[in-house]
């Protein structure tokens, strides 16, 4: 074994310790979150009634729910590889993505954000007007309980039904009609994915003030579905160039 000139053994590198002093940290954090999760579960609302508020959303803006996911499901297939492209294997939060958007927000870079269909929900149906850290706890804790309460399938329909995409359209069977004046089931890849890309920030991509930038997000979109496997290159591009038909 080596020794420094004193006779004492040679010191560690210090990338051996910052690494072992970092797996400590995430286990001690892993283990509070588990911890955390138990607790939170009795203190934050239960998710049995979310499928009435829903409808309650609709009903309020006098929109038309969908009774069963689409077959085809373009918008659905669009959004899951934008929002959330793990939402079939995860369980209401996607580790992978919170670490990327740990890291890309200490370097400064932009990436998808960390949010799944489930904790996207959990705020929009539970802390609507809530802001801050607290909030942001309880949107995790609502996510993992939609997430244990319902399928995925149920998951998704909820969310097609509840999403706002702009112009007063809630839902995506008024989005289809007030945008296209189509059904859901009859959407082309280029409408279905300017629609998924509206869900981010409706205003800020209206394709009626905006059709650039709308344009813009729906080609991320269509990249993402590439990306996830979805569509071919070939068949994104096509539906890059394709007529979107708006009304």
């Amino acid at each position: 074994m080596a020794t420094h000139p004193d006779g004492g053994r040679a010191a560690r590198p210090p990338l051996w310790r910052w690494g072992r002093r970092i797996l400590v940290a995430v286990l001690v954090l892993a283990i509070l979150a588990v911890g955390s999760v138990g607790i939170l579960w009795t203190l934050t609302p239960s998710v049995a009634d979310a499928p009435q508020r829903v409808s309650a959303v609709l009903a309020a803006h006098h929109a038309p729910a969908l009774a069963a996911l689409p077959s085809p499901n373009p918008v659905g297939e669009a959004i899951i590889a934008t929002e959330n492209s793990r939402f079939s294997s995860d369980f209401g939060l996607d580790p992978i993505s919170v670490l990327r958007t740990a890291v890309t927000t200490l370097t400064g870079s932009q990436d998808q954000g960390a949010a799944t269909l489930e904790i996207q929900m959990g705020k929009n149906l539970y802390t609507p007007h809530r802001r801050g850290l607290t909030s942001k706890v309880e949107q995790v804790e609502l996510a993992f309980k939609l997430d244990a309460s319902f399928t995925k399938d149920q998951i998704l329909l909820m969310y097609l039904n509840a999403a706002y995409f702009g112009h007063g359209f809630y839902g995506l069977a008024a989005a289809a009609e007030g945008y296209f004046a189509t059904a859901p089931t009859e959407l082309s890849w280029a409408q279905a994915s300017l629609l998924a890309g509206l869900v981010q920030a409706p205003s800020v991509y209206d394709p009626f003030r905006n059709l650039g930038l709308a344009q813009s997000r729906q080609h991320h979109v269509l990249d993402r579905l590439v990306s996830t496997g979805v569509l071919t290159k070939s068949e994104a591009q096509a539906a890059a160039t394709a007529p979107l038909n708006l009304r």
